[in-house]
């Protein structure tokens, strides 16, 4: 039995918060406006994810904003991910809220959004990872954010990174970088600001206009460079500063496995042609902004080169100690 959440329960939420977030008197125009447009769609690829899925998923539940639907794509786990994920049906049921499992054959991430974001609904999108969580305002804050400043068509919060295995914190990996800037495509391809997906929300007419679709280009390197610079290219995104967001720190994670120096050259390689066809998306053709992709590709390489370098040299040193 779905449960049906009253306007005035709504309001009395808006009430109890406003001493920390000031509504400038429009509370009844806002909260009509989350009522009819304000479905928040959370999507998440997942892959292997039974021992850590239902983090993400609790934390979905806890949120404070009324109105989400959860989409979640199965990358043909060899495990019990699906199982976990099912447990948590009847709980999305009692809050009133649309949840999908959606079962594809294993391929990568990008290519599990793919089988997710047709069936999209809402008016805003986040795109959180499998092993990390949001903390119980997440969503609230930056939907509200977007509903008192409705000339943005994105905005970002900050995160914070604790150990998969302890839960206590750890210091934050990626650079925050300038955070009054909100014209942010440069910053997040040449890595000066983070690129962490779920601390993005996105409106979803505007995304779904660069991908009519609604399909992301497929790499094996990730997806956030995917659902990301095309639409900073064309909005501004300002930040919320504030740890919306956490991050699971864990061994055996794609971003921290280690890799051959055959698979460093083939993601090398993927991630040139990802921005390439990222850049036709986006229609950079002037020389400048050509220029500045061919010298992000040059930096990569060298960056490829010297880390060649110093495992060879680690390696000499360590046969020299023999």
């Amino acid at each position: 039995m779905k449960m049906k959440i009253s306007s005035v329960s709504i309001l009395n939420r808006i009430q109890e918060i406003s001493a920390i977030w000031p509504w400038n008197g429009r509370r009844e125009q806002i909260l009509e406006g989350a009522e009819k447009r304000g479905l928040v769609s959370v999507i998440t690829p997942v892959f292997n994810g039974e021992r850590y899925v239902s983090r993400l998923l609790q934390s979905v539940l806890d949120q404070t904003y009324p109105h989400v639907e959860m989409i979640l794509v199965d990358d043909g786990s060899e495990d019990g991910t699906v199982l976990a994920a099912e447990r948590y049906g009847e709980a999305f049921a009692r809050r009133g809220w649309r949840y999908e499992i959606v079962r594809a054959p294993h391929k990568n991430a990008s290519a599990a959004l793919n089988r997710g974001l047709p069936l999209v609904r809402g008016t805003y999108l986040i795109w959180p990872d499998g092993d990390d969580r949001l903390t119980p305002e997440s969503i609230e804050l930056r939907v509200r954010f977007l509903l008192e400043n409705p000339s943005y068509n994105c905005v970002r919060s900050l995160s914070s990174y604790f150990d998969d295995k302890t839960g206590l914190p750890l210091q934050r990996e990626e650079r925050q970088g300038d955070l009054t800037k909100e014209l942010l495509f440069w910053d997040v391809l040449e890595a000066k600001t983070f690129v962490c997906c779920g601390c993005y929300m996105l409106k979803t007419r505007p995304f779904f206009e660069i991908y009519p679709d609604r399909r992301i280009p497929e790499y094996d390197v990730g997806q956030n460079f995917q659902m990301l610079l095309p639409f900073l290219y064309r909005y501004p995104c300002p930040t919320i500063r504030r740890e919306l967001y956490e991050v699971a720190v864990r061994d055996g994670s794609s971003s921290r496995r280690n890799l051959t120096e055959e698979e460093r050259l083939r993601r090398c390689k993927a991630f040139e042609q990802l921005v390439d066809e990222i850049a036709a998306i986006c229609g950079i053709r002037d020389r400048a902004s050509e220029r500045r992709l061919l010298w992000w590709k040059m930096l990569r390489r060298l960056d490829l080169v010297r880390s060649a370098e110093r495992r060879c040299q680690a390696v000499k040193t360590l046969w020299s100690g023999d």
